[in-house]
């Protein structure tokens, strides 16, 4: 098995032919039947969602929030040892937008790859290079820039435009697809760009021809996933478009599971669809 991010990405969009990743966001009080409410069942609610939907996707998205509310960091490590022994070759994505410089970054990429075993995380780049090439030193492993982000407030900060003329997104991109990717043998970043914004998604592949992007939003946030394949693909340059409230929550009953196969093979369909030829 590849231990590349890129590489392993690339091999599951092939095999599983699918730019899909499930975000992993469990929310006990939305566990069906029994389980509702029952932190300890954390587990046992993603396992099953994985063995629903591992050959329709191309990564997934653990959100370590929701696992850190609980108290349940143990059992995202078991969960994503889960993973790599049960969908082999799917790379993991710990959503935890570090953002911190020095040894304490050091500590927390200690935590995402070797505690976790993550084949890729993401990160905030607000305080600079510093802050991100402590997760350099894990060779291979992705670093996922936040951009563009989903969520309406993100302009408050990202779209403003600096002395130069380039907006602070437009800098985020520019300088990730650049000298910071270039840094320790290169080719480790990607970038976050909402769905939601697909304008943007677009400007951001412009800037970044060939970094993978990382885009939510599509499902539960409204994002349209034609729109964000159009915006985003290019030949060379990776999109992992994240769905999670949409399959994790697609029935509220015992057949959580094969609803969840079904969004996630309806959303699978829906974005090759839209896939250019060639």
């Amino acid at each position: 098995m590849a231990t590349d991010f890129r590489a392993q990405l690339v091999a599951a969009q092939s095999r599983n032919a699918s730019l899909l990743c499930v975000g992993l966001d469990p929310e006990p009080a939305r566990f069906p039947g029994a389980w509702a409410g029952d932190a300890a069942r954390i587990f046992d609610f993603c396992a099953a969602i994985v063995a629903a939907t591992k050959d329709t996707v191309c990564a997934y998205k653990p959100q370590i929030a929701y696992f850190a509310a609980q108290s349940a960091e143990d059992q995202l490590e078991r969960l994503i040892a889960h993973i790599h022994e049960t969908a082999p070759g799917v790379p993991v994505i710990l959503d935890a937008k570090r953002g911190d410089i020095g040894a304490t970054a050091g500590q927390y990429a200690q935590e995402v790859f070797e505690r976790y075993r993550a084949d890729a995380v993401t990160l905030s780049p607000f305080m600079g290079l510093d802050s991100i090439e402590p997760y350099m030193k894990w060779a291979g492993k992705g670093l996922i820039l936040l951009c563009r982000t989903s969520n309406p407030g993100g302009s408050d900060l990202q779209a403003q435009m600096l002395l130069d003329g380039e907006l602070v997104y437009e800098r985020i991109a520019r300088l990730a697809a650049g000298e910071w990717n270039a840094r320790r043998g290169g080719g480790q970043l990607g970038l976050v760009v909402g769905a939601t914004y697909p304008a943007e998604v677009a400007r951001v592949r412009a800037l970044a021809p060939t970094l993978p992007l990382l885009i939510p939003g599509i499902g539960a946030q409204g994002g349209d996933a034609g729109a964000t394949v159009r915006a985003g693909w290019r030949t060379g340059g990776p999109i992992i478009v994240s769905s999670s409230r949409a399959v994790l929550y697609a029935s509220a009953g015992a057949d959580y599971a094969s609803a969840a196969r079904a969004e996630a093979l309806a959303t699978q369909a829906a974005l090759q669809q839209a896939r250019p030829a060639g």
